[in-house]
């Protein structure tokens, strides 16, 4: 196995199409996605439809979720931009089937997919869906970090913190730290979980887009130069996303 992990797109065209580039050149053939392909960004449309013609299989993330269910939770930045997403993408009677399509394709999402020894959620074991696994849970709340590892046996893979790396169950995250590229072997003796980081919205203070390659025996993250400006232009220019979802693209937040 030589899987290409991406996650949390937010409908980020330039960071979607930047990471695919990357993922060919690394020979990599198979991608999979940990949800969240919409929200926030610009572009919905053409990342769910990107994801379905080149994605071997794709998750439930919470903001494709919310389209479908209540968003009273979100801050009012996410939840602006998931009445945008909503009003661009809800198929009416008249609409084409394309687009009904569409539609179709992100309700039906799963929320979890398993492979040999790995677990594949947007979330968490316990809550696939909603559930942050935050990098600092080790330190402030190792009991949560604990419940979590006792939920699911062997390789826990997700999304949905934006924040790259790998818990082992000594309650130690590993990050990238700024670094190009990564590599950490899978131990052996125990469980680990894995953050595959985010394409389309970076908040660990890189605003590269991320993505991960799953070996049988190692996690490799890349971090890939886009076309930030472009997507913050495109965000101010829809007139109703938060000029905060275009600002925080910069510095990675």
């Amino acid at each position: 196995m030589k899987l290409a992990l991406i996650s949390d797109l937010h409908s980020n065209r330039e960071a979607l199409e930047a990471v695919f580039d990357h993922i060919r050149e690394q020979g990599v053939e198979e991608i999979a996605c940990l949800g969240d392909v919409v929200g926030y960004g610009p572009d919905p449309e053409f990342c769910v439809d990107f994801v379905r013609g080149h994605a071997s299989w794709c998750l439930m993330g919470n903001h494709d979720e919310a389209l479908f269910r209540d968003a009273s939770d979100f801050n009012s930045h996410a939840r602006g931009a998931i009445d945008y997403t909503r009003r661009r993408m809800l198929p009416r009677w008249y609409s084409s089937s394309e687009k009904k399509t569409r539609w179709t394709w992100l309700a039906g999402l799963p929320q979890s997919k398993t492979i040999d020894r790995f677990l594949f959620v947007h979330g968490s074991p316990r809550n696939p869906v909603r559930e942050y696994v935050l990098s600092t849970d080790g330190i402030l709340n190792p009991d949560k970090l604990r419940s979590i590892f006792a939920s699911f046996e062997g390789v826990g893979l997700a999304g949905h913190t934006h924040h790259p790396g790998m818990h082992t169950e000594n309650m130690r995250f590993t990050s990238m730290n700024g670094a190009d590229s990564l590599t950490l072997e899978l131990p052996e003796d125990q469980k680990c979980f894995i953050n595959v980081g985010s394409t389309g919205q970076p908040r660990d203070g890189d605003n590269r887009a991320c993505y991960a390659i799953l070996e049988p025996d190692c996690v490799t993250w890349h971090r890939v130069p886009y076309d930030v400006a472009r997507t913050m232009e495109k965000i101010r220019k829809t007139g109703e996303l938060s000029e905060i979802l275009a600002s925080r693209l910069r510095i990675g937040k």
